[in-house]
């Protein structure tokens, strides 16, 4: 451990205890976060999947933020994901509800909303296989997209707003580590099993929870892009 790792841990000690020391500092994040629940998705998201990044750098090149990283724009992009992210929660909790009543599930929306049975893990699993086998490869995809955009243009906002190169970022990827490592084992073996603790909890905490299982995303791909590299 290094003076750089010192000084990450410090910052992100410095974020996330106030509002577990200082009770006003809770109430009014959860206040915020009742009120306004997409803005708050955006929020967290920023702040957390752009940390884990950071960390996914720190393994994949020594350096939390090395030249041409784009913090800044990487923040934003996460913002908006995290945007799509809650629209995914609330569109595939409902969807789900609604197509295991039609399948033929008695009483599928008070067995969710009700305390831990078998039945409610077999709901909150449910709509983990829906949405992350539906959004989440087109999610990671676009995530990709941008990154590798970010990458291109030097990390800066003006950078971030330029045109995408779309079909040619596409035809780049390391389509080997995005199948074989990213969609087919990390949604079935990490993201089903992490998504159906997420929708097992009370709604207040499902996006803060994803939130930091973000921190894992940054991690994998940091970990898929070295075995990118030595393909």
């Amino acid at each position: 451990m290094n003076r750089k790792d010192l000084i990450f841990i410090l910052i992100a000690i410095t974020i996330f205890l106030p509002f577990i020391l200082i009770n006003s500092f809770y109430q009014a994040y959860a206040s915020f976060n009742h009120d306004y629940p997409m803005i708050m998705s955006m929020i967290k998201f920023a702040i957390l999947a752009t940390l884990g990044e950071a960390l996914g750098s720190r393994i994949k090149s020594g350096e939390y933020t090395p030249s041409g990283f784009g913090l800044f724009p990487r923040a934003f992009v996460w913002a908006i994901l995290g945007f799509s992210i809650k629209l995914a929660f609330v569109i595939f909790t409902a969807g789900t509800i609604d197509f295991l009543s039609f399948m033929g599930m008695d009483n599928v929306k008070e067995v969710y909303a009700g305390g831990f049975t078998a039945g409610k893990l077999f709901i909150a699993f449910c709509i983990s296989f829906f949405m992350n086998t539906i959004f989440g490869p087109v999610m990671m995809t676009t995530h990709k997209v941008t990154d590798t955009h970010i990458l291109l243009t030097g990390g800066t906002m003006s950078g971030l707003f330029s045109r995408i190169k779309v079909s040619e970022i596409l035809k780049n990827i390391n389509w080997d580590v995005q199948w074989n490592f990213v969609f087919k084992k990390s949604i079935p073996l990490f993201w089903y099993p992490a998504h159906t603790i997420t929708f097992l909890l009370p709604q207040e905490y499902q996006v803060l929870f994803a939130a930091f299982l973000s921190i894992a995303l940054g991690l994998i791909l940091a970990i898929a892009s070295v075995k990118g590299r030595n393909k």
